[in-house]
């Protein structure tokens, strides 16, 4: 056994069926008396019923949390926060509003009650990636890190399958990069291989059948062992492609995942041969890059930048703004190679 460093987060998760029951004693338990519940603004009625669940006249909400939590929407927040003597957060929906409570957590240090309703991952972790002028900058804080997850199956019982199949895919990016990162460890190995293991095999089950209980389940708790590898490890070249182009193009998050997601893995494969064995081994497959896109295929997510909207005439200042910060990787990176994957990703070709 070689050394390693494990470093636990210590979120409290209440994870089942019907959990959301068990919202207001946990509020209580964090000692909070005047939340500020989150959402987007698609899921306000989510956002309500949180706030009846613990008491409407306690509870304010705010419903504008949107993608790659951009600083201005925080502001926004922040004065609603500053305005109402809020002391505590509670998110509902997916990683654009954990994203949000993040971003108040940072500036305010207020404890955080996260109910996630897609498979993102965020929750369990202590990373934040905000928005400004174009150009997504992350940063770990423990400040940001939720006290308590509350994971309630029935909530995903009504994603949309392709909201589904795309946050899947997003969480199995956390656990695959978790598998290459240089402070990897045994402990992550474990939960990184068998996050997969579990979204594989419950996602194309969820794309036959959404209201499939058990294979809900299974992406649930799938998900959360990848957002428990995101916090305890680094991230590599995959994350920071996502980043660039999310922050750059306003790319849907999940959609840029589920696409760059074979080809970092194949980027990487004779780098880091360990990490793609485990990833092959847990999709019941041989080569782990080309499983990883027959599964983008089979469940229906897409196959190119071009599809979700990237210019293409930008490749080139994309991979540019992707190598213009040093950042570890399994294989090296350059401009060339990184324009390279971008070309590939963007017309969806794919070579074995």
């Amino acid at each position: 056994m070689k050394d390693f460093v494990y470093n636990g987060l210590a979120t409290r998760v209440i994870f089942g069926t019907d959990t959301l029951k068990q919202l207001a004693d946990e509020v209580k338990r964090l000692g909070i008396s005047r939340p500020l519940v989150l959402s987007t603004p698609h899921q306000n009625s989510e956002a309500e019923r949180v706030a009846d669940l613990i008491g409407r006249e306690a509870a304010v909400i705010f419903s504008g949390a949107v993608m790659h939590t951009p600083v201005e929407v925080t502001q926004e927040a922040m004065k609603v926060v500053e305005k109402t003597g809020a002391d505590g957060l509670i998110a509902i929906g997916g990683g654009s509003t954990t994203g949000l409570s993040k971003a108040i957590a940072l500036r305010t240090d207020l404890p955080q009650l996260i109910v996630p309703t897609t498979y993102a991952g965020s929750e369990m972790t202590p990373i934040l990636g905000q928005t400004e002028d174009g150009r997504k900058v992350t940063l770990r804080d423990m400040r940001v890190l939720p006290e308590t997850v509350i994971y309630d199956v029935s909530l995903t019982l009504e994603l949309p399958v392709h909201l589904s199949a795309v946050s899947g895919l997003n969480a199995i990016a956390h656990a695959v990069e978790a598998l290459y990162a240089r402070d990897r460890n045994p402990v992550t190995n474990l939960m990184a291989e068998d996050g997969i293991r579990a979204l594989a095999r419950a996602l194309p089950q969820i794309v036959r059948n959404s209201l499939n209980v058990e294979a809900r389940s299974d992406a649930l708790y799938g998900a959360w062992l990848c957002g428990i590898c995101l916090g305890c490890v680094g991230m590599a070249l995959h994350h920071k492609l996502c980043h660039t182009l999310g922050g750059m193009f306003d790319l849907p998050h999940a959609e840029t995942h589920s696409v760059i997601l074979p080809y970092a893995m194949r980027y990487n494969m004779k780098a880091a041969p360990e990490a793609a064995e485990k990833v092959a081994r847990a999709l019941s497959v041989d080569n782990a890059a080309t499983g990883l896109r027959n599964l983008t295929r089979e469940i229906g997510a897409p196959l190119s930048l071009a599809a979700i909207g990237m210019p293409g005439e930008r490749i080139g200042e994309a991979a540019v703004q992707a190598v213009s910060n040093p950042y570890w990787n399994p294989a090296p990176v350059t401009e060339p190679a990184i324009r390279a994957l971008l070309t590939d990703a963007f017309d969806g070709g794919w070579r074995d």
